[in-house]
């Protein structure tokens, strides 16, 4: 039964000799430098760094991305549904129906969002 396990237990023993070896000669092999207030201070092209080192985004931004997935992600699961039900569109009007009903739904989703100004970059 333990040698069903040997070639596992020989595989985690090879990684993990083969982390402490990496970190060793790292340690043995690098150089250690001086720390000194220069060396840490963040280095932009020459210039004094000014500034957040990430800027706020709007909300707005934000709100505008969502809307984007969540319309495009639609768009993406009704392809497929019209090349699968291509023939049984035109046979049966049930499969389209229901289609229609799920984007008027996506459409009274979209008109709720103009409305709100969701999209208006300028408010």
């Amino acid at each position: 039964m333990i040698s069903e396990y040997l070639p596992v237990l020989l595989h985690i023993l090879v990684a993990i000799g083969f982390a402490a070896g990496a970190l060793i000669i790292s340690v043995v092999l690098g150089k250690a430098g001086r720390t000194t207030k220069i060396k840490d201070s963040a280095y932009e092209c020459g210039m004094l760094p000014q500034g957040e080192a990430q800027p706020r985004f709007s909300v707005k931004f934000y709100l505008v991305a969502m809307l984007f997935i969540l319309f495009d992600l639609e768009i993406v699961f009704m392809y497929p549904w019209a090349v699968v039900y291509r023939e049984s569109i035109v046979e049966s009007k049930t499969i389209l129906w229901s289609m229609l009903s799920f984007v008027s739904i996506l459409m009274v989703g979209y008109v709720y969002a103009l409305k709100k100004g969701a999209l208006d970059w300028k408010k």
